[in-house]
């Protein structure tokens, strides 16, 4: 059998910040479990945002505006796992991940046009990596909104988090009592997912 494809996106602006943590952690995980790691890092990366041209209502799944966006579009189809990792800005997420997110709208298109848009041959799973400096416990709402949305345009039905308040300060993650061992144990788990057969299409 071959091994799992993980796709993992950070979305940090900081390098070395709370969620690059949490994701480094994963991905140990994921690798001692086997699989297969693609790690992205987007603020290594220009991504400009999408401009509602128009360029991609084919259905072709190509964008038009040529950047490194063009480089995540084969492993946001091709991979069998997706993780992101990104903390909380103004109570969603960061522009690096919203970019990307937006620039998907060729795969959105093709999504409500009746077309595949995953090209891995069985169902896929996500892991969402979030942090954010409060307590407040709407905290991860919106970015859960989002990824929802971006979730199933990609055709990741199986979707799983792990989030963290009360991490403002740089390395918080490093001094939480159990957090860089859910995340291994997370990354694990989404390695070993099997597909029940019950996630939606």
């Amino acid at each position: 059998m071959a091994s799992i494809s993980i796709a993992a996106f950070g979305c940090s602006p900081r390098s070395g910040g709370n969620s690059d943590g949490l994701l480094e952690a994963a991905l140990a995980g994921a690798r001692e479990a086997g699989a297969q790691v693609q790690q992205l890092v987007l603020r290594e990366m220009t991504i400009a945002p999408c401009r509602h041209c128009g360029g991609c209502s084919d259905g072709s799944g190509n964008c038009v505006v040529q950047d490194d966006m063009q480089r995540l579009y084969e492993p946001l189809r091709r991979a069998d796992r997706i993780i992101i990792a990104a903390p909380v800005f103004f109570m969603g997420l960061p522009a690096q991940a919203k970019a990307m997110i937006d620039r998907c709208q060729p795969l959105w298109v093709r999504r409500n046009l009746g077309l595949p848009v995953a090209e891995a041959d069985h169902p896929r799973a996500g892991l969402y990596l979030g942090v954010g400096g409060s307590d407040m416990g709407h905290l991860f709402d919106a970015s859960r909104t989002v990824l929802a949305s971006w979730y199933w345009t990609l055709q990741v039905f199986e979707r799983r988090e792990l989030t963290f308040g009360n991490t403002d300060a740089f390395g918080a993650i490093l001094e939480h009592p159990t957090a860089l061992d859910q995340a291994r144990e997370a990354g694990q788990d989404l390695a070993l997912w099997h597909s029940s057969g019950s996630e939606r299409s």
